[in-house]
């Protein structure tokens, strides 16, 4: 497998070297020099394989020799072994339900494939590997119990102070072993500028091996391809082939891999990018100008980013056809109070709770619903957290009817160790340099 950096066709690394140094020097993100379609019989027959299955020949056919079969199709078991349902709510309504796995968030996909890919290449006696990652909420909890205890790795977590939920900043503060965190007095997009910053800096890449464990590393996206084929694969046994994908969008990685899913061959009808205020993509879509801003702070915090990184790669897959880009996509933005309506109007309606992430997506997709004809397109919206993660955004009498999960039960008996630190970056490099 070889790929290339989005600012620079030429500059192309194999997917060991992406994966280790997930940013190119020259500052874009790594894609796959070819995207071929997969194989028209296993596509026509996703509804006979299981979620292992798919993960396993999705990933054998972009991965090419990358890995040999057999490691890989180990990899694969020993990563996703969660499941995925998708769970009808009424006619053309499903909920993808990715909170499955052992952080409750979605990211559970990428941060455990991509642990086990660096754990496979990593050879006894190499230099250390510092994985950075910035966290708006769900990334960090996830790469934190995806590395937990992965020798010849450490991980340092970048969060902003008073952004997270209290449960999201006890699942990032509380690992010890090889996980840090450092909590940062600012907004994501401050975390992800620092993580950003390192990977190009001349002293901090000479003192270590840096990479990082966000969706801008092409191992973190790849695995999140699985869940829209099996997703698919249920509705085939449903009866159901035509598809609309509603997509919660922070850092538009869980999109992109939509995007890439599709460009591969699966047989989706439309996806619509559903954000809070954090609107820099619908402005885009409406006028043709992308103008990136500071993100603001919502109660959907794990989609407070206005500057998303995947961006880039989403416009990337679509260069040599731009108007087929709004052809496919759709978005639209929601206000706090809006998404609280949503909550209440989805446990109103099928007594079934949500997380405001999971709320917005389901609002696009009515909305989106309202002004297209009537048909059988099954709807599709991505429940992307675990409702307990968010009991003091959800109203009273809702969070008192969620089922608490027993890791997250266990998480107030820890003690949380952090680091806090301002957003410049010298502040940032000085601590990674004195805690060598």
């Amino acid at each position: 497998m070889k790929l290339y950096s989005t600012n620079n066709p030429n500059n192309q690394v194999s997917f060991k070297e992406a994966v280790f140094n997930s940013m190119p020097q020259d500052r874009g993100l790594y894609m796959p020099v070819a995207i071929e379609k997969l194989d028209e019989e296993f596509l026509n027959n996703l509804a006979s394989f299981t979620l292992p299955e798919i993960a396993f020949q999705v990933a054998k056919h972009l991965l090419g020799d990358a890995i040999p079969e057999n490691d890989l199709h180990a990899l694969i078991l020993d990563a996703i072994s969660f499941d995925a349902p998708l769970v009808e709510l009424e006619e053309n309504v499903y909920v993808l339900e990715l909170f499955h796995g052992p952080s409750l968030a979605f990211k559970d996909f990428g941060a455990r494939f991509m642990s086990r890919v660096m754990a496979y290449f990593l050879e006894k006696g190499e230099k250390l590997l510092d994985v950075l990652v910035a966290t708006s909420g769900d990334t960090g909890g996830a790469v934190a119990l995806g590395f937990l205890g992965v020798p010849g790795t450490r991980v340092t977590i970048l969060f902003p102070k008073g952004k997270v939920s209290g449960i999201q900043e006890l699942q990032l503060t509380t690992n010890g072993l090889n996980v840090r965190a450092v909590e940062v007095d600012g907004t994501f997009d401050d975390c992800q500028a620092l993580v950003k910053q390192a990977f190009v800096d001349g002293v901090l890449n000479q003192e270590f091996r840096l990479t990082s464990a966000n969706s801008i590393n092409i191992a973190r996206l790849i695995p999140q391809t699985f869940y829209y084929f099996n997703a698919y694969a249920q509705l085939l046994r449903a009866g159901r082939s035509n598809v609309v994908f509603s997509v919660p969008s922070g850092n538009f990685g869980n999109i992109g891999a939509g995007i890439l899913a599709w460009k591969l061959g699966l047989p989706v009808s439309h996806f619509i990018a559903a954000t809070n205020a954090n609107d820099t993509v619908p402005e885009f879509l409406r006028t043709g100008v992308y103008k990136p801003r500071p993100s603001v702070q919502t109660i959907s915090n794990a989609m407070d980013v206005g500057d998303p990184s995947n961006w880039v790669r989403i416009r990337d897959m679509f260069k040599t056809d731009p108007a087929a880009l709004a052809e496919l996509i759709s978005s639209f933005s929601y206000t706090d109070e809006e998404t609280l309506s949503a909550i209440q109007k989805i446990y109103a309606a099928y007594n079934y709770i949500v997380c405001p992430h999971t709320a917005i997506a389901w609002q696009a997709l009515k909305d989106w619903q309202q002004d297209q004809p009537t048909g059988n397109v099954a709807g599709v919206f991505l429940s992307t957290a675990h409702p307990c993660k968010f009991p003091d955004v959800l109203p009273e009498h809702i969070a008192a009817e969620i089922v608490i999960p027993e890791q997250v039960k266990d998480l107030d008996s820890k003690q949380k160790q952090l680091t806090a630190l301002g957003k410049d970056f010298e502040g940032f490099k000085k601590y990674l340099l004195d805690n060598k």
